[in-house]
């Protein structure tokens, strides 16, 4: 809010200041302090009054709304009291002293006004010393500096910043420097800031672990700003980027059902969640489907990844993301599936809406015709007790491993049979017979053993090719010691999971995280290199090079969080916040170069004055 003074002094005549302290606080309560200067150089407004006092007394009790300056007639004669120029002076003698009570009484009254008007929130940190700023900076590690040219050029930002501090507490800090005042005019120009060349008088800066990060220049809005403090270094929202104008979001459950209660037009509805890898694939393609059909039909995007939004994905049966929902005059119809299409597939598809098609149900391995021998918990034991040599293969239907196993194990098994081999290969499916799983204790698949007479011999997690099987078969034996696993051996590599990888990570200024499955070639590949410059940086306690086992229990529901689409994956994180994926050599030139750059840019900016 930009406020010019008022020049002269004749503008007063039609102002009525009696209720001034309404909506304009400020400005109301300024122009009655150049009324009382105009006042005191013996410029008033010109009015003519029927009262006793002269015009200017008259315009300050009603300037002032107060009421004990009585109005007298005007007269000629004579008072008993005396001569009447005698009592007319008498009477403005009286009143001047009023007055001067009344303008004391005003400006109390104004600098409470002016002093409520430009009131901060205290989750909002006032700065005014360079000292304080940089140990504000030092201490706190995400900080948004608003930066304004005068103490009422930020009043538009104020309420907005409040309510985002409110949400963002612990997680981030807003500060406030007025650069207008004689203390923080120096910060500024010490900091080379000038938020008078900004439109609006101001400007707001984001500074990271200490140092400068960035200029904001998101939307100036509650989500975007709330977003923002929350992951600095994160993507921008789907709704903030420009290509995306023609997409319908929708941020509420009850914008969601208002939506679907007044379009008559028809609605394909994607519900995503802003972490998943296929939902960023697919919105440029949503993006542009959403303006080749404008106008015919509405494609909205809502982020349901929040808890709040349970019910909404229980009731529209969202098992993963992103799930996209058809509706016509807001009556949910079916799903769209194609989550490999094109913008060209969504409007085709849209011109002719199709429920998915049914799957057909897979043939279970058990029911078709197979050289192996499929094994229940009832025919298990009795087997066993017929055949002296068996290797039998635990699996689930829908494991990826083992559908890849099970061909090479059914002509094994085939080769075996025409051989007359006193060996032969059977298969259990634990998801049916899990008494039988659990008396072996089988938590991972496919799990392959050998029995002999009956007995428990060896797990062989090594055979897995037709020729491997086979060859074992023909001279069963004990199988090597097997390798010790990459996290038992010492390195300087962290290894996480599920339960400590973000609450570690948090502590880390750069930590460059190689998330992996111990069966992929690449990985095995990758490993000595990335331990190798684990070792290098070990004593650096800001670094950390970690690993995470994608295929481990909960720590696939992590990989999935993070993105983690193939193997390896690599990723960059600045104090828990993912930075940017890793792309570089996967050699230790790589892994090394990569970290010592950003050890190198740290040491550049504590050089930098801030």
């Amino acid at each position: 809010m930009s406020l010019q003074p008022i020049a002269k002094c004749e503008e007063f005549q039609d102002i009525n200041f009696k209720s001034w302290g309404g909506v304009n606080q400020i400005s109301r309560a300024l122009k009655t302090l150049e009324a009382l200067k105009c006042l005191w150089r013996g410029q008033g407004p010109s009015l003519v009054m029927r009262t006793g006092y002269p015009p200017k007394l008259h315009f300050l009790r009603n300037l002032a709304g107060f009421s004990r300056i009585s109005e007298k007639p005007d007269c000629a004669c004579v008072s008993r009291r005396g001569n009447g120029i005698m009592a007319s002076w008498n009477r403005y003698w009286s009143g001047m002293r009023e007055l001067k009570m009344y303008i004391f009484v005003l400006l109390v009254c104004l600098a409470s006004v002016l002093q409520a008007a430009v009131k901060v929130s205290p989750l909002i940190e006032k700065v005014s010393d360079h000292k304080d700023l940089k140990k504000l900076l030092r201490t706190r590690s995400n900080v948004l500096v608003l930066y304004t040219k005068s103490a009422t050029s930020g009043d538009s930002k104020f309420k907005l910043l409040s309510d985002v501090a409110q949400v963002v507490k612990g997680q981030g800090t807003i500060a406030w420097v007025n650069c207008g005042d004689s203390e923080g005019r120096k910060l500024c120009k010490k900091v080379k800031v000038d938020p008078s060349s900004k439109s609006g008088g101001a400007e707001l800066l984001h500074y990271k672990d200490g140092t400068f990060h960035t200029e904001y220049n998101r939307p100036a809005t509650y989500k975007s700003m709330v977003a923002f403090l929350k992951d600095p270094t994160g993507a921008p929202l789907w709704e903030e980027n420009p290509e995306a104008k023609d997409i319908v979001h929708v941020e509420t459950e009850k914008d969601f059902r208002k939506l679907l209660k007044r379009e008559e037009r028809p609605i394909l509805m994607m519900l995503y969640a802003p972490w998943c890898g296929v939902c960023k694939r697919m919105q440029p393609v949503f993006q542009q489907a959403a303006t080749e059909t404008k106008g015919k039909f509405v494609l909205a995007g809502m982020n349901v990844h929040p808890a709040e939004f349970d019910g909404l994905k229980q009731e529209y049966n969202v098992k993963g993301y992103p799930t996209f929902c058809y509706f016509e005059k807001g009556k949910f119809r079916h799903h769209y599936e194609n989550y490999g299409g094109t913008a060209k597939d969504i409007t085709d598809w849209m011109k002719n809406p199709q429920p998915p098609q049914p799957k057909v149900p897979e043939v279970q391995w058990s029911e078709t015709d197979s050289p192996v021998f499929h094994l229940t918990d009832d025919s298990f034991d009795g087997f066993l007790a017929e055949h002296p040599s068996v290797l039998i293969m635990f699996y689930a239907p829908w494991c990826g491993h083992c559908k890849k196993m099970k061909p090479e194990y059914e002509e094994a098994a085939e080769y075996l049979k025409d051989t007359n081999s006193p060996g032969v290969l059977a298969a259990v499916d634990t998801t049916i017979h899990k008494a039988v799983g659990d008396r072996f204790k089988i938590s991972g698949f496919p799990t392959v053993k050998y029995f002999e007479k009956g007995e428990d011999k060896f797990t062989l997690p090594h055979l897995r090719s037709k020729d491997k099987i086979i060859e074992y078969l023909q001279n069963p034996q004990a199988p090597p010691p097997p390798e010790q696993s990459w996290e038992d051996k010492p390195s300087g590599v962290s290894h996480l999971g599920m339960e400590d990888f973000r609450e570690v990570l948090k502590k880390k200024k750069h930590a460059l995280v190689m998330f992996y499955a111990p069966w992929c070639p690449h990985c095995k590949n990758a490993v000595p290199h990335f331990t190798t410059a684990a070792d290098l940086f070990k004593e650096d306690r800001k670094i950390a090079y970690v690993a995470v086992d994608c295929t481990k229990g909960q720590n696939q529901e992590l990989c999935k969080q993070e993105s983690v689409e193939g193997y390896p994956t690599f990723n960059y994180y600045n104090y828990g916040k993912f930075a940017e994926k890793y792309n570089g050599d996967r050699g230790e030139a790589g892994f090394i170069g990569f970290m010592r750059s950003l050890r190198g840019r740290d040491q550049g900016k504590r050089k930098e004055e801030l």
